[in-house]
């Protein structure tokens, strides 16, 4: 089993909060006291781990009473995750703004965990070379589009 660093506590906490009531207001310098970690950790953590493509809304408020508010996006049918989706891709998109979206599809059961796992292997710089941001991204568009088609 992998072990867990600090990093991946402090998204499995903020999970929890965003669980228990559908939005997460904290404090940075409370979160970071209580993991013991500088304040920039918590900013790593939610910079890279509660992003728009992940489906999280992340709100700060810079101050003396600043604080963050995360919200995990819902959307009432998969018509308006795939629109929202859809709309959020640009001319060119990076390997890792792809996987977020994949394992969103994933997590709202849009597809399958196969399904998923296919569109990442061949959705890699590696195979898509020096062109990949640009061809993932029509990659990504198109296979919104056919997923989003009724019937």
């Amino acid at each position: 089993m992998a072990s867990r660093n600090t990093s991946d506590n402090i998204e499995e906490y903020i999970k929890q909060l965003l669980n228990q009531s559908g939005s997460a207001e904290i404090k940075r310098s409370h979160l970071a006291d209580a993991f013991q970690v500088v304040p920039s950790q918590i900013n790593y953590v939610i910079k890279t781990r509660f992003t728009e493509s992940r489906g999280y809304l992340v709100e700060s408020k810079r101050g003396g009473g600043g604080y963050i508010r995360i919200v995990k996006v819902h959307f009432s049918d998969q018509h308006q995750l795939l629109r929202n989706l859809l709309g959020s891709v640009g001319e060119c998109i990076s390997e890792q703004v792809f996987t977020d979206i994949i394992q969103q599809l994933f997590e709202d059961k849009v597809i399958t965990e196969r399904e998923g796992n296919l569109m990442l292997v061949t959705a890699t710089d590696e195979v898509l070379g020096e062109e990949g941001p640009y061809i993932r991204a029509r990659i990504l568009c198109r296979l919104l589009q056919r997923l989003d088609r009724k019937g």
